[in-house]
């Protein structure tokens, strides 16, 4: 007997859902955790309360605690880089439109990630001395932010590669062509 592909992928489907038994577990992304004196950058290996602005956190499949990045665009370079897991159950960051503190944003700021809308390429100096994303839960307050500060506002998925993984921030930054964090910056 013959089956042609349609058929193949057809019967495996139906051999496939009759296995499941209704015994399907659906898995439930861990909550975000706020920042302590435990949390340390995963590039930088430094404690992220030494750094200003947003920060991020991942949560790996089979990992109880998170991957702590000190700057949005690291967060940003974990889900892309090939040598990094990429079993990822959830991603938060810090809302910087309910921030009052940008230069060290209070507890209870974390938004998912994937959900949420990114400035790039504004005014803004993160944590690491240079440019960096800044995340919003709220698309209007990111256009404003943008309005004020130059950048642009971009889905997560939206973000391209050569931002992220642009190196050159530093030296516009001593050359004087950012500005930094400390108040400069209109929300």
């Amino acid at each position: 007997m013959t089956f042609k592909p349609i058929a193949t992928m057809t019967l495996a489907a139906l051999l496939l859902a009759g296995c499941s038994g209704g015994d399907e577990t659906i898995a439930v992304a861990p909550p975000a955790q706020e920042v302590s004196i435990d949390a340390v950058g995963h590039y930088c290996g430094m404690n992220l309360d030494e750094h200003a602005g947003p920060k991020g956190q991942i949560f790996v499949n089979g990992r109880k605690n998170p991957v702590w990045f000190t700057t949005i665009k690291q967060m940003f370079a974990y889900t892309i880089l090939p040598e990094e897991p990429k079993g990822i159950s959830a991603i938060y960051v810090q809302d910087m439109g309910r921030a009052t503190n940008w230069v060290q944003p209070e507890a209870g700021l974390w938004i998912d990630g994937r959900n949420a809308f990114y400035v790039i390429e504004s005014q803004f100096i993160g944590g690491m001395g240079a440019e960096d994303a800044l995340p919003f839960s709220d698309e209007a307050k990111a256009q404003d932010f943008a309005r004020k500060n130059g950048g642009r506002v971009l889905a997560f998925e939206d973000v391209p590669e050569n931002y992220i993984l642009h190196h050159d921030d530093a030296a516009q930054n001593a050359a004087g062509g950012l500005k930094p964090l400390s108040g400069e910056v209109q929300k």
